[in-house]
């Protein structure tokens, strides 16, 4: 069973030229992705030339692009001639052989990993790519964004750089990832992502803005044209997603900045200029309004006489 996904010439194109990829042990060796260590154990690269593995088995998964060329691969008691565009998959445990043919040789990309299960990982039986990597076909014309994973991990492989560990891990779960994708049902890996509605992008925005901005002064309309809204619009957002009006969570941001860095030690008129309050009686009336203390008391009492309202 073989999906009808065709790749792309580009595709192939950037696995002929990812040879890199048998240096990354070393760099690459594991990963964690949704609640799975995962153990890179193999990198391969074969240019198109006749060959044979023989009958073998492995205790991990070992994945292979055909990039050019034809072959032939068996694995248990089924047997597929794979050609460029197509992955074949060795599940651990089952022998497989793999012959290139002779007349049109077989140039592939392979990597090989283990793959355990942590606490945090999905339950036994539930829906997800993992479930291609055990159950369905062997072979697969889904490489989605297999191809760019691994020229982006043969590049890192031939010239590391500050960085390189975490941004090969990441590329690393993301290609299996997409390894488990290529041979799971579409039942099982179509999902309903969580995404925020416009409006509540906008406000997160707004108040990030706010939080990003304490010391400075402050209006409705600068803030509404940050985000493109109108100062009516902005204004019908704060109350909607928050519950109260632009300019009051402001006042609360502000008093709340205010207490931590009091409860930091810092002093009263370095607190107030960092919450916007240039004059030091307005902040004394706001704060002790707000925490029913003066500055200096609260900060004194560590703000242990406080009730919130």
């Amino acid at each position: 069973m073989t999906s009808d996904l065709a790749a792309p010439g580009t595709a192939l194109a950037e696995i002929a030229s990812a040879g890199a990829i048998v240096r990354l042990p070393g760099l690459l060796d594991h990963c964690r992705v949704e609640g799975f260590e995962a153990d890179f154990t193999s990198w391969g690269f074969y240019e198109p030339e006749p060959w044979r593995n023989y009958w073998h088995r492995h205790s991990f998964y070992e994945v292979c692009l055909c990039y050019a060329g034809t072959g032939r691969f068996s694995h248990g008691d089924d047997e597929y001639t794979v050609g460029p565009g197509q992955l074949f998959l060795a599940r651990p445990g089952v022998v497989h052989e793999i012959e290139s043919d002779p007349d049109d040789p077989l140039g592939i990309a392979f990597w090989g990993f283990g793959l355990l299960a942590r606490s945090s990982a999905p339950r036994i039986g539930s829906r997800g790519w993992w479930t291609g990597l055990d159950t369905g076909p062997v072979v697969s014309r889904r490489l989605g964004s297999i191809p760019a994973l691994l020229s982006a991990l043969a590049t890192e492989a031939d010239r590391p750089r500050s960085g390189h560990r975490g941004l090969c891990r990441s590329l690393g779960a993301a290609l299996i990832i997409e390894t488990g994708r290529a041979f799971a049902d579409d039942s099982v890996i179509e999902v309903t992502p969580v995404r925020q509605q416009p409006g509540q992008q906008a406000y997160a925005l707004m108040h990030r803005y706010l939080r990003d901005n304490l010391a400075r002064p402050i209006t409705v309309r600068e803030v509404a044209a940050a985000v493109h809204l109108s100062q009516r619009h902005a204004e019908r957002l704060f109350i909607d997603n928050g519950g109260r009006p632009m300019m009051a969570t402001l006042r609360e941001l502000r008093m709340a900045s205010a207490a931590q860095l009091l409860l930091e030690d810092r002093t009263v008129t370095e607190t107030a200029a960092q919450v916007g309050y240039g004059d030091l009686p307005s902040f004394r009336a706001a704060f002790r309004s707000r925490y029913g203390q003066s500055p200096v008391e609260f900060r004194r009492t560590r703000g242990t006489r406080h009730e919130a309202d």
